[in-house]
């Protein structure tokens, strides 16, 4: 089921299963911003990261001395959400809620609400997790959202340019089984503070800033004008496009990262993680902000 939020700047489209977005459209130009998936480069669009953000080492998760198998990111993008009735037109809510099948993977009783409100050129996307169990959660969730270069040219030496907030910048590296090394290596940057995106930005996969160091991300024209910047509050921040041929990338705000390589402890054990007492609620967002409309 699709839901649009539409004003007279853009049009929005989110999709209740994953509660993903679709579709990031301006109403003046028709340019969109949003990857719209493709499986030669990467089918998703902008999944939802729960309750994991990145991979486990061997693909195996720990809790209450138990061990279940837990795919990368997790299992919520891969889900039905409910819509969440009340919303006004500007803004919708979606909700998933634990069930026998969620048990077998995460033990625990969850409600997981993800909302989106659209004001102006502005888009926040809200999260808001509820330890329904008896137990303490411990849980990471992330965003992925995947946005189109503008005027893409597989051939030129610089797609796009980035402007990060954070200075003396380093980014961690992903070595075996998607798990993070022990390595870390500069985020370099021009004369001007900017980070080129070219055909060897993402040679050795995403970028990864944790620390709280990066708190925005503007991604700018080849001509480095604005082009649409991210707002967030998050640990860690991973930039990410899975080819020089494709045509967009990936700025994701994470509350979580990947394990490290070797790690086999128990979940609460991970860096990154929150927690939640029973009853207790957990609230996240993060903006997208479209400069040039």
């Amino acid at each position: 089921m699709i839901q649009t939020l539409s004003n007279d700047l853009l049009e929005v489209k989110i999709e209740s299963h994953g509660a993903e977005l679709q579709s990031i459209e301006s109403k003046r130009s028709h340019h969109q911003y949003l990857w719209q998936g493709d499986a030669r480069f990467w089918g998703r669009r902008s999944p939802v990261l729960f309750p994991i953000v990145g991979a486990v080492w061997n693909g195996i998760f720990r809790m209450d001395g138990q061990e279940y198998p837990m795919g990368q990111h997790g299992f919520a993008r891969d889900m039905e959400f409910t819509p969440v009735e009340g919303g006004a037109d500007d803004e919708a809510w979606f909700a998933l809620d634990w069930n026998d099948e969620t048990l077998k993977r995460f033990p625990r009783r969850f409600r997981l609400e993800i909302g989106y409100k659209l004001h102006e050129t502005r888009i926040s996307v809200m999260w808001r997790v509820t330890n329904l169990d008896t137990e303490a959660m411990h849980f990471q969730i992330g965003a992925h959202p995947a946005f189109n270069y503008p005027d893409f040219n597989a051939a030129d030496a610089v797609h796009a340019y980035l402007d990060l907030d954070g200075r003396d910048l380093t980014s961690e590296v992903i070595g075996e089984k998607g798990c993070i090394s022990e390595e870390t290596v500069p985020v370099g940057r021009d004369a001007d503070g900017l980070l080129p995106v070219g055909a060897d930005t993402f040679a050795r996969d995403a970028i990864i800033i944790t620390g709280a160091k990066v708190r925005r991300v503007s991604m700018l024209t080849k001509e480095r004008t604005p082009y649409l910047t991210l707002l967030f509050s998050s640990p860690a921040v991973g930039l990410w496009s899975p080819s020089a041929q494709a045509p967009f990338m990936c700025i994701e705000p994470w509350w979580g990262r990947a394990d490290l390589m070797g790690f086999d402890g128990e979940f609460q054990a991970r860096e990154y993680v929150n927690a939640l007492e029973p009853g207790a609620v957990f609230n996240a967002s993060y903006m997208i902000i479209i400069d040039n409309i």
